[in-house]
Parts: structure tokens; C-alpha cells; sequence
């Protein structure tokens, strides 16, 4: 069911043309600008709800931050006149302060390392290569049991 008075889509969302996007240059400038932005606003939060906010963009006045849950969001809006007086003191013109609750991304994780090939699995790796009758399936055997060999692990030789 579709609501007849639903309003047209506003024409400044979504993704733009790369031609109205400007140089890289341009836009390194202003993302440089937001970074600087950020540090500054949020330098003035306490530290928990420092860690738990960040600064998105700054549009018709608005700054508008984002909270990982809906008690930090809350939070902030508690101090948003604290904020748009920083914001006025270093010279940004802005009225109003815009929370949307945006889980933080998780911090990236490590690949699994995998375990060095003990010596004993290189030597029964071995032992299977001379089982295989496929040349190639063997070369991949004995392949496998060479990492061990590379690794710093002394194997026995046949």
C-alpha cells in the first residue's frame, strides 16, 4: 500500500556524478576540513562519549554526529549546546545539532595466522607422496611438506 501523498525524493540525496564532485584535491581539502572539525567538537565531549560519537558532516547549518547506540545519541543531544558554542568559537556557522544512532564499525581484525607445519606432519606428508601415484597430486604433497622445511623446522630426509 502506497501513500498517494508521499513527497517527491529531494533531489541532494543520494550518490552524485563524478562531474559534480569536483577535483581530488577539492575533496581531500574538505575531508581534511571535516577530520579537523571532528577533533575539535568531540575534543570538548567527556572521554566515554567521545569514544562512542563521531562527527559526519556539517550541511545548511546542521552538524550532524553519529552514536553507536541510542543511549549515546541521547547523551550528546544533552550537550549539544556545549557543542554548537565550540562550533561558533572556531568560526563554523552552525544553528542546530543532528544525532543518528549508527553502530561504530568494528576495529579491523588480524588475520588468523595459521601454525607452522610441525616436523612430524612433514614427515607423514612425505610418507603420503610416496604413496601417490599422481605425479602432480605428490608434487602438492611434497610441496606442502617443504613449507616445514622453509619455516626453520629441521625434517628428516628419506
Amino acid at each position: 500500500m502506497q501513500r498517494a501523498d508521499r513527497p517527491a525524493p529531494r533531489p541532494d540525496r543520494g550518490p552524485k556524478p563524478l562531474a559534480e564532485c569536483g577535483s581530488f584535491a577539492s575533496l581531500a581539502k574538505k575531508a581534511g576540513e571535516l577530520d579537523a572539525l571532528d577533533r575539535a567538537l568531540r575534543q570538548t565531549l567527556p572521554t566515554p562519549l567521545r569514544e562512542q560519537v563521531r562527527f559526519a558532516h556539517l550541511r545548511n547549518g546542521r552538524l550532524v554526529f553519529l552514536a553507536s547506540s541510542p543511549a549515546w545519541a541521547a547523551r550528546l543531544r544533552l550537550m549539544q549546546t556545549q557543542i554548537l558554542a565550540t562550533a561558533r568559537a572556531i568560526g563554523t556557522s552552525a544553528s542546530s545539532v543532528t544525532v543518528k544512532v549508527a553502530p561504530l564499525r568494528p576495529a579491523p581484525t588480524e588475520p588468523n595466522r595459521s601454525k607452522p607445519l610441525s616436523p612430524a606432519a612433514a614427515v607423514h606428508l612425505k610418507a603420503a607422496a610416496a604413496s601417490i601415484t599422481d605425479p602432480e597430486l605428490r608434487g602438492l604433497f611434497l610441496e606442502l611438506a617443504s613449507i616445514a622445511e622453509t619455516a626453520g623446522f629441521p625434517v628428516a630426509k628419506d
